[in-house]
């Protein structure tokens, strides 16, 4: 990304933990997709070639009993000395697979280039990548460079390996449009199919985007590819619930467009949103289901899912998997040739909810969550443990369906209703006052279909009732309530607490008992708090005086409790931090705020950045806790706005 480079494997600390292959297959996982890349292996000569990292990584993953799936190109174009617009890609990335084969001969499984189509978009259509582009011909370039690379890449792999197979992984979705965008849609629904379509010798006279690339002069080119195609053996389908989108002309309809959704844009004049279908227009999804139906039609080669994940509060993680499973078995049973489903991935992944284009910090946990420092496992460990032994997930919350499902509401959360959970299932505990932390703790179970309880004796309440877990919302001090020797120990029940203390060394709390370590908490509806304050006073263009004080340490209500029902549902033990990594002055926290506002203040500072990348705190970089602030500040503003009329009628009334 621009001058700088971003490796996953690093940033997770995979790179320096080998005993993370144990705790893989552990999980009764039998693939394993796995990086051998280009620009890792030879970041300098394409001669020199540099496998102790692979060759200590490799034999260890076949003694544990899985096989890889080797990637040779994730996203990225290879090291410095080539690129995806070069002639040297295609020749180079074949150079690299041989070098590869020939150490490892043993190695079946290849993905040499990892979802070209959606690679070749983001760096040379939408300019988020290297070579930041905005052009449609070097888009159509840069996915045949991949072609060719793909194509002589597994040439030179089955000149040593007959057997090879090749697992060809990209974005699989749909488009959805207002009328006047339909015929954009219906190009991006032909273009979707590209990447497989001229490896399988598809793109000939005839074909739906034939004439398109010809007008970009690259008959020659497809011809040669369709000459000389190589079909995968295996089609691997990457699907997220943002992969179905929606155009849409009607752009006041949209005010709460999240992140992703991004700026408006325009197509042939029309100024159009772009956002996930599945919460705009969800009567006409496809589903994940039916994607893979269309590629089986279409190509008649086996399928996987080979990315599977939800950004978002862990047991909707775990629902979205259990479906995409569940749905894979339907599939089969139908006469799909569908061979596996993935989680990807296995240690989460850093500052995707900006497609990788800043250095944020920003951290979805997979499988495991690596904030720590090690792996720990997550909820979806257990679910991945349950279906690899041939058992039905079972976990608070999971036999709910998901936001997405039939019991969601008009903003994509659960309808507050005693049909929104299961009811027969134990519940959270929730020991509370009536204090902030008990009210969002209480409508984050709503939102999230959570089962939950309150109460206000422990001991009473745990003969009657058996919960899962016991929340006490009241911030205590260490030595009390949850303690050693307090309500947990003595009831044997799992729980977590609140502290705005840090731990004294040597102290622990007692085994099964989470202590949360937090900062002052502020909610979206205190008008008194330093960031309503800020925000109020952005929007409506008056001037703000910040006294001086400490570095701002405020944790965001709904945030902290999110994290906290999360590692409840992983079943974490131990002492948990929730302060911002950030140590921004009053000053620096209002211009950081303002920019997330959508007040142009200049650009981010580093300072607004760097201390979250390596923080071990399980809240989220405070740049993003604000974009979630900030629309929830102006939601309620809004909703107030729109009742006061109402309210003055019923005055008058």
């Amino acid at each position: 990304m621009g001058n700088r480079w971003f490796d996953q494997t690093r940033r997770s600390g995979h790179e320096h933990r080998i005993e993370d292959l144990a705790l893989f297959a552990d999980l009764g996982i039998c693939k394993l997709r796995y990086p051998a890349l280009w620009e890792r292996i030879s970041p300098a000569d394409p001669e020199r070639c540099d496998f102790r990292w692979t060759d200590e990584r490799l034999p260890e993953i076949r003694r544990l009993g899985m096989e890889p799936i080797l990637t040779l190109c994730h996203h990225g174009s290879g090291p410095h000395y080539t690129g995806l617009l070069q002639d040297s890609f295609a020749h180079g990335l074949a150079h690299h697979a041989a070098a590869v084969t020939e150490r490892y001969p043993w190695v079946e499984d290849y993905t040499p280039v990892n979802e070209p189509l959606t690679t070749a978009r983001f760096s040379a259509l939408y300019g988020f990548w290297y070579p930041h582009l905005c052009n449609e011909t070097a888009f159509w370039v840069a996915l045949l460079n991949e072609t060719d690379a793909t194509r002589l890449a597994m040439r030179a792999i089955r000149r040593i390996n007959p057997a090879a197979r090749l697992v060809q992984t990209d974005d699989l979705g749909f488009c959805h449009a207002s009328p006047p965008l339909q015929h954009s849609a219906d190009f991006q629904n032909e273009r979707r199919w590209m990447g497989w379509d001229l490896l399988c010798g598809m793109v000939v006279p005839g074909h739906a985007l034939w004439e398109r690339l010809v007008a970009c002069g690259l008959e020659d080119r497809l011809r040669t590819i369709a000459d000389d195609p190589c079909p995968p053996d295996v089609i691997g389908v990457n699907h997220y619930l943002s992969s179905e989108r929606l155009l849409d002309h009607r752009i006041d309809r949209y005010g709460d467009r999240a992140l992703a959704d991004g700026p408006l844009g325009a197509t042939d004049g029309v100024v159009h949103v772009d956002v996930d279908a599945v919460r705009n227009l969800p009567d006409d999804v496809i589903g994940l289901a039916g994607l893979i139906e269309q590629a089986w039609e279409r190509y008649r080669i086996p399928v996987a899912i080979t990315e599977c994940h939800l950004g978002a509060t862990r047991e909707e993680q775990a629902r979205w998997f259990i479906e995409a499973w569940s749905d894979g078995k339907r599939l089969r049973r139908r006469g799909v040739d569908l061979r596996a489903v993935t989680a990807w991935s296995l240690l989460g992944a850093y500052d995707w909810n900006r497609m990788v284009t800043r250095f944020i910090g920003q951290y979805e946990p997979g499988v495991f969550d690596v904030r720590g420092g090690t792996p720990r496992p997550t909820l979806m460990a257990r679910v991945l443990k349950d279906l690899a032994s041939g058992r039905c997930p079972d976990g608070p919350g999971l036999q709910v369906p998901g936001w997405w499902g039939e019991r969601r509401d008009n903003q994509g959360s659960y309808a507050v209703s005693a049909h929104s959970v299961d009811v027969t299932a134990a519940p959270l505990m929730i020991v509370g006052d009536d204090g902030v932390l008990t009210a969002l703790a209480i409508e984050a179970c709503e939102a999230r279909g959570l089962h939950y309880m309150l109460s206000d004796d422990v001991a009473r309440a745990s003969q009657t009732v058996r919960p899962w877990a016991m929340l006490d919302t009241r911030v205590q001090a260490p030595g009390s309530a949850l303690d050693p020797g307090g309500v947990c120990p003595r009831f044997g029940i799992y729980g977590a607490f609140f502290t705005t203390e840090a731990p004294v060394p040597g102290q622990l709390p007692a085994p099964g008992v989470l202590a949360i370590e937090h900062g002052p908490v502020f909610i979206a509806d205190d008008d008194t708090a330093l960031p309503a304050r800020v925000l109020d006073a952005l929007d409506a263009d008056q001037p703000i005086s910040l006294e001086p004080g400490p570095p701002w340490k405020g944790v965001y209500g709904p945030s902290l409790i999110d994290g906290v029902l999360d590692l409840l549902l992983d079943g974490a033990a131990g002492h948990m931090r929730f302060i911002p990594a950030e140590q921004w002055s009053r000053v620096q926290f209002r211009h950081v705020l303002a920019n997330v506002a959508g007040y142009d203040t200049g650009a981010l500072h580093e300072w607004a950045t760097a201390s979250s990348a390596v923080s071990q705190s399980q809240l989220p970089p405070m740049e993003t806790v604000l974009e979630r602030f900030v629309a929830d500040r102006r939601r309620l503003r809004r909703a107030v706005e729109e009742r006061l009329p109402q309210l003055y009628l019923a005055a008058a009334e």
